[in-house]
């Protein structure tokens, strides 16, 4: 397990709201040893003007999935992280249902860390591959 404080998925569901993710409908869905998965609408709020996803919203899910694995990776006490780059291939377009991203670690690191998500749209097919680079950085003081 790569996990230092063991995430669950309903606590993170209720606790994780007015955010940028919450306002899109990602939902956290399963947590292994070694992944997070979650899901997000294709709707009215992630589609862009000709009715496909929009592939910001892709990367709202793959940083959301990433940045909160990552979370779960330091001390929650003493560490945040944060994220310092992020690029996405769209290999398909999604026009309805969910999309469902998994994230993986490739790298945890003392001070960066690299996810790789894949998303897939409802039949399992690729729509978006992405890899995200995080930072880690001591908690700021208030």
């Amino acid at each position: 397990m790569i996990w230092t404080t063991r995430p669950d998925a309903d606590t993170i569901n209720g606790y994780a709201t007015n955010h940028m993710g919450h306002f899109l409908g990602v939902e956290i869905t399963e947590i292994g040893d070694d992944y997070i998965s979650g899901r997000m609408p294709v709707d009215e709020r992630t589609k862009q003007p000709y009715g496909i996803l929009h592939g910001g919203a892709s990367c709202v899910l793959a940083e959301t999935l990433g940045s909160l694995g990552g979370a779960f990776c330091v001390d929650v006490e003493k560490q945040i992280v944060v994220g310092l780059e992020i690029n996405a291939n769209h290999l398909r377009p999604a026009f309805e249902g969910y999309i469902t991203g998994t994230a993986r670690p490739i790298h945890i690191g003392k001070t960066t860390h690299v996810w790789d998500i894949k998303i897939t749209n409802e039949k399992g097919d690729l729509v978006c591959i992405s890899r995200l680079t995080l930072a880690v950085k001591d908690m700021p003081k208030q």
